[in-house]
C-alpha cells in the first residue's frame, strides 16, 4: 500500500508543480536573493517561490485519505498537523516577502515563537492521543533512556524548532534541501518499518513521493524554490518523526548534513564576534564550497551522499 501511496503522490505533485510554476510566474511570486549571498546566485532572482505548496498539499491530502486504512490515525494526525503547522509559519514569512515586497519577511522572535506554539501544541496532542511516545531521549542503539518526564516539552520544542530552523538553513542551492531530506525521510522510513510503525510508514512514503514529484523541477538549475513553505515544514517533519519514532538522537546522525549546517553558521558567529575573524568563506557552509569553486550539482550530490551514508548507519544502529 506504501508503494502505491508514493506513487500516486508522485505522479500527483509532479503535475501540481507542472501547473503551479506558470502561475507562480504570473503572480510574480519571485525568489528575491539576499546582496549578501554569493554573486552567481544573482542570476536566480525572480525565480518562482513558495512551490512547497505543491508537497505539503499532496502529502496532506493522500495522508488524510489514508487514515482509511490505518488502525491508529492518531499518529498520522500528527504528523498532518506538524506539516500544516511549520508549513503556514513558512507560508506567512513567503507571503510577507513575496506578496507584500517586505525582505524582512517574520522577525526570527516572531518565527520563533510561531514554532515554539505549533511544537507546544503537538506535545500535548502527543500526550493525550499517542501513549506509546516515551517521555525521554533514548540512546542509539541502546535500551538507556534519560526520562524527562513533562520536561519532555522542553525537549521537543528544541528538536522541532531546532531542526526546522535547521532545513531551512539547507534551503541554499538547487535541490539541496528536497534531496537531503529524500535521503532522511527514506531512512527513518525503513526504520519505522522495521519497528512496524505502519502509520509513519505510509505517511512518509506519501512525503517522498511528493518531494520527488517536486525534486524534477527543483533539480539544478531550478524551476521553482520551496521557500520557507517547504523547508520549515519539512525540518519539523523529521523532527516529529524521529520522536515518534522514540529515536530522536539518531537525528543527529541521518540529519548529518543539516547539523553541519547549522554547526557551521554557530561557529562562524562566535568566531567572527570573539576573534574577528572568519572561519569558512561563507556560511552555510554550502556557500563555503560553492565559493571554493564547486559547482551546485557537485555539492548537491556529495552532500546527498554523506546524507545516504549518514542514514545507512542510522539504520544499522536504529533498526
Amino acid at each position: 500500500m506504501s508503494v502505491i501511496f508514493l506513487i500516486i503522490s508522485f505522479i500527483l505533485s509532479a503535475l501540481l508543480m507542472k501547473m503551479m510554476i506558470p502561475k507562480l510566474k504570473e503572480l510574480k511570486f519571485g525568489q528575491s536573493i539576499r546582496q549578501e549571498g554569493p554573486e552567481s546566485h544573482l542570476a536566480k532572482t525572480g525565480t518562482p517561490t513558495m512551490g512547497g505548496i505543491s508537497f505539503i498539499a499532496v502529502t496532506t491530502v493522500l495522508s488524510l485519505i489514508a487514515l482509511i486504512f490505518v488502525e491508529d490515525i492518531s499518529k498520522l494526525l500528527i504528523l498532518i498537523i506538524v506539516t500544516l503547522g511549520f508549513g503556514l509559519i513558512g507560508f506567512i514569512d513567503d507571503y510577507i516577502i513575496v506578496v507584500k515586497k517586505d525582505n524582512t519577511g517574520l522577525t526570527s522572535k516572531q518565527k520563533a515563537l510561531a514554532q515554539v506554539v505549533v511544537s507546544i501544541i503537538v506535545f500535548f496532542i502527543m500526550m493525550k492521543f499517542v501513549p506509546s511516545i516515551e517521555l525521554g531521549v533514548t540512546v542509539p542503539g541502546t535500551d538507556f533512556t534519560i526520562h524527562l518526564g513533562y520536561l519532555f516539552i522542553l525537549w521537543i520544542v528544541f528538536w522541532l524548532v531546532g531542526f526546522s530552523n535547521a532545513v531551512n538553513l539547507t534551503d541554499g542551492l538547487d535541490g539541496l534541501s528536497t534531496s537531503t531530506t529524500i535521503v532522511a525521510n527514506l531512512s527513518f522510513l525503513i526504520i519505522a518499518w522495521m519497528s512496524s510503525e505502519n502509520e509513519i510508514v505510509i505517511f512518509l512514503a506519501i512525503l517522498i513521493g511528493a518531494q520527488l514529484g517536486f525534486l524534477i523541477f527543483n533539480k539544478y538549475p531550478a524551476k521553482v524554490f520551496m521557500g520557507d513553505t517547504g523547508s520549515l515544514a519539512l525540518g519539523g517533519i523529521v523532527g516529529i518523526v524521529s520522536i515518534m519514532l522514540n529515536n530522536s538522537l539518531l537525528l543527529l546522525l541521518i540529519g548529518i548534513v543539516f547539523v553541519v549546517e547549522t554547526a557551521s553558521v554557530i561557529i562562524q558567529v562566535i568566531s567572527f564576534k570573539t576573534t574577528g575573524k572568519r572561519i569558512f568563506k561563507m556560511t552555510p557552509i554550502h556557500h563555503h564550497f560553492e565559493l571554493s569553486g564547486w559547482n551546485e550539482k557537485k555539492i548537491v550530490a556529495v552532500f546527498s551522499l554523506v546524507g545516504a551514508i549518514a542514514g545507512v548507519l542510522g539504520v544499522l544502529i536504529g533498526g
